[in-house]
């Protein structure tokens, strides 16, 4: 039986391997592929149906993805954005929640004011994993991809606080709206407290304890599910809890990762990740059967007729929102009219139009009870679960196919940044020289006139420095410095190459040690990961 399973896995894991190849292959991002082809497969005679387990998707697959994208989210940008992240991730998710309730228990029959809010609690973020998956190829302005990762970091807690209480007031029959409230901050601080809290701890665990790149990398990976299930286990927010501590960990990584811990855990981090999505988004496609099936009290059509109305409110009042918060204050302050410049209108076009739905919604569908607790059948679930389903086909598929072809028509550029991140480079790496060189000669200088291997690595930091002055006299014109430094990054391609099919040659000579050879063929693999930058899917 064992023996079974895992050659279904292994032959699972190949093939959406290879469907992710096509994919790329058709210039589709992998998420929105993914899905597609779930349904396709979903409908094959004689597949089996397989239902995703909600606890699996929130205990094994969020608190990793969420300390990810945490990590690599941008304090200084996430800062610069933070009234306007905090606004889409609180005030938009309640906003959606009240829409969605009404509009829902106006046009299904049956479907309780309190009922609607479980829709709308389920159905009012966007998904963290589609944003960063399906963002990550496409050229969207910095500040656009900033704002939309910040708020799908934190609108799932908000959301899911939303479902739970909508979910506890179907259940008790009672909604009590001061004590919903004092709960809400309750598990948003506690939440919050417990993430920083177990951020501090394992930071200063990883400080203090001598420790070697695969102890670092194994922390790394229990950090979120501790700080998950910290923060359930006493009621609060898990996910506010894993991102304030991936957040926090993420700042003060520098004060204790070593380089080869930082390298090692970033690479299992990538491909873990990589393979969480990939499973996630195949298996919303995989889910039609289940879905459909559920579908008893209403039809197939009338599902699908609920679904696209409550659908196009989602992204309508989200759309509306973000008009709003971008032009509101300045309709309201002659202040901000004077001191800000007057905004781009296609910003919050592509802010509301990038959201997607994904498997947090539907895990949070599928975690619906299907028995109330007196044993009877829980009203209307069918219907919820549904409609989410389609919700997400809306968003994920429909605007994420469409989202390519709306950014070529706008054209829209990154026109806020102040330094483009090539100059930002040389910027850096010449500060960072110069203060090699001044260490060099506060420390060194005697040593480098004794020691001639000093003294080399003195010459090669003054070489490096004159090739830095030629690189910003080059980027006078941006145009010639983008062309120049391409084609100096395809001759450095070209000559490492060359050393290395060299080096493979000496390696069917047999005269030096394995170890030897494999370290140096590592050195040219760093050598080229800095010409060519490290992909991480």
């Amino acid at each position: 039986m064992i023996h079974t399973y895992v050659i279904i896995s292994i032959a699972v894991l190949l093939s959406v391997m290879i469907l992710v190849m096509i994919g790329q292959k058709l210039k589709v991002a992998y998420p929105i592929f993914l899905v597609i082809a779930g349904l396709l497969i979903s409908v094959i005679p004689g597949m089996p149906h397989i239902e995703i387990e909600p606890d699996l998707v929130f205990l094994i697959f969020l608190p990793p993805i969420l300390f990810e994208a945490a990590w690599f989210t941008s304090w200084q940008d996430f800062h610069k954005w933070r009234k306007q992240i905090f606004s889409m991730a609180f005030g938009l998710v309640f906003l959606t929640s009240i829409v969605v309730a009404y509009l829902s228990s106006s046009i299904i029959p049956g479907l309780t004011v309190a009922m609607g809010f479980l829709l709308g609690g389920v159905n009012s973020p966007p998904d963290a994993v589609a944003a960063t998956s399906v963002l990550k190829h496409m050229k969207i302005p910095k500040k656009i991809t900033s704002i939309l990762e910040g708020e799908s970091l934190i609108n799932d807690a908000s959301s899911l606080i939303v479902f739970k209480f909508a979910l506890a007031a179907v259940i008790s029959g009672q909604f009590i709206f001061g004590e919903a409230v004092k709960d809400f901050f309750t598990m948003a601080i506690g939440g919050i407290a417990i993430g920083v809290g177990a951020g501090l701890l394992f930071g200063a665990l990883l400080r203090i304890i001598p420790s070697n790149s695969n102890i670092d990398t194994i922390i790394t990976l229990i950090v979120p599910y501790v700080m998950y299930i910290g923060a359930e286990h006493f009621h609060f927010s898990g996910v506010l809890s894993v991102v304030a501590g991936g957040l926090l960990m993420s700042y003060n990584s520098h004060c204790y990762l070593s380089h080869t811990s930082r390298i090692q855990s970033g690479n299992v981090w990538s491909v873990l990740i990589f393979l969480m999505n990939t499973i996630i988004f195949i298996l919303i496609g995989l889910e039609l059967p289940i879905v459909v099936a559920g579908m008893k009290e209403y039809t197939i059509s009338e599902g699908i007729f609920y679904s696209v109305i409550i659908g196009g409110a989602i992204i309508f009042t989200r759309i509306l929102y973000s008009y709003a918060l971008m032009y509101f204050p300045r309709l309201c302050s002659k202040e901000l009219r004077l001191k800000v410049p007057k905004p781009d209108w296609r910003e919050p076009f592509i802010i509301s139009f990038a959201a997607m739905r994904g498997v947090v919604s539907l895990a949070a569908a599928l975690s619906i009870p299907a028995f109330l607790p007196n044993g009877e059948a829980f009203p209307h679930r069918n219907i919820i679960l549904f409609v989410t389903f389609v919700i997400i086909l809306i968003t994920l598929v429909g605007q994420g196919l469409l989202l390519t072809p709306i950014l070529k028509f706008l054209k829209i550029s990154d026109a806020g940044s102040e330094l483009p991140e090539e100059k930002q480079e040389v910027i850096l790496l010449r500060k960072l020289k110069e203060t090699a060189l001044q260490k060099l000669d506060d420390d060194f200088s005697e040593l480098a006139g004794k020691n001639s291997l000093v003294q080399h690595q003195k010459h090669k930091l003054e070489n490096e420095m004159m090739m830095m002055a030629d690189k910003v006299q080059c980027m006078a014109t941006t145009g010639d410095y983008v062309t120049a430094m391409n084609e100096n990054k395809e001759v450095m391609r070209q000559i490492i190459q060359a050393q290395r099919n060299e080096l493979h040659r000496l390696k069917r000579e047999k005269i030096f040690d394995d170890h030897v050879m494999r370290t140096i063929e590592m050195q040219l693999d760093f050598d080229e990961a800095k010409i060519t930058g490290f992909s991480h899917g």
